[in-house]
């Protein structure tokens, strides 16, 4: 069997995935990087107690956040390719799903969840919005922002050497343990941006990593040398949008013919109205009262 790494046997082919999108995302909340799976279960545990609900009904209903298009579009595209011999993913609740969506489509049994893959640690950011964390935490903030790497975020923050050191150590291990073989490993923004500029540093990974989005690292399982192949691939959701488009095409010439076919309703019918009330005018007759004789051509 050939190794999943066209740079020789001794390469593991990580595969890194940034996991669905969330609320938060959308409305650029900074997020925390404490709420594991193992705790939204619990909660979920006390919640169908407490409320006589099976919890295997209200994992489903929870779940359904799973059901997102771009999540399943990533999973159905992953699936397609070689098959991975694990899955290795943040044991917090949003790469957690993803990670178990990804794991259930290719049928991989070993998902394994590691907090060396959490999203960055914040300090005193959590869960306030971008555009608000400069004014209530101006101190968390300027050393967020201040492109030292060695600075860490008050409120037990960490700084962006602590993070690439955690991440980057995780996936060296992981690469000695799978070499020839491909596995996929599911991280959050920051994370994959640390282990992106690891894999090359002169790459402008920052403000690349959509989710969902792919990027795909060969590392050495013998002397950790990283060779970073893809960045960022989101052609899974552009394939779909081009697909969906194409489906789309005939309902929108349809659309266009009935449109026109209306407009020249509308302006036969005001044609035809002009038309009958000029043949009306010329052919009615006039009351003699309202004849005058100084406007008759006689």
């Amino acid at each position: 069997m050939s190794p999943a790494s066209p740079h020789g046997e001794h390469f593991a082919e990580v595969v890194v995935v940034r996991h669905g999108e969330t609320s938060w995302n959308t409305s650029r909340v900074i997020q925390v990087c404490f709420y594991s799976l193992l705790v939204h279960l619990l909660h979920l545990q006390s919640v169908s107690k407490t409320r006589n609900i099976s919890p295997y009904f209200v994992v489903v209903l929870c779940g359904s956040d799973l059901s997102s298009l771009k999540t399943l579009k990533l999973a159905r595209r992953l699936c397609k390719e070689a098959k991975p011999v694990s899955v290795y993913s943040s044991d917090l609740k949003r790469a957690a799903e993803t990670a178990q969506t990804i794991a259930t489509a290719c049928d991989v049994s070993n998902l394994v969840f590691d907090q060396a893959l959490r999203e960055r640690h914040m300090g005193d950011l959590h869960g306030l919005k971008f555009d608000d964390a400069y004014r209530i935490k101006p101190e968390a903030y300027k050393a967020f922002s201040s492109g030292d790497r060695s600075e860490e975020i008050p409120g037990g923050g960490e700084s962006l050497d602590q993070l690439s050191e955690r991440c980057v150590s995780c996936l060296n291990a992981i690469a000695e343990k799978h070499k020839g073989e491909r596995v996929i490993v599911v991280s959050h923004g920051a994370t994959i941006e640390e282990i992106c500029r690891h894999a090359n540093p002169t790459s402008s990974a920052r403000r690349r990593i959509p989710n969902t989005s792919i990027s795909v690292i060969h590392i050495s399982g013998d002397n950790h040398h990283w060779i970073l192949e893809k960045l960022g691939d989101v052609a899974h959701l552009m394939a779909s949008c081009r697909a969906h488009s194409a489906a789309m095409a005939p309902l929108r010439k349809r659309n266009r013919l009935f449109a026109a076919r209306q407009e020249e309703k509308m302006l036969f019918g005001v044609h035809g109205f002009m038309r009958q009330y000029s043949w009306r005018l010329k052919h009615a007759s006039v009351p003699p009262l309202l004849q005058c004789s100084h406007l008759s051509p006689h």
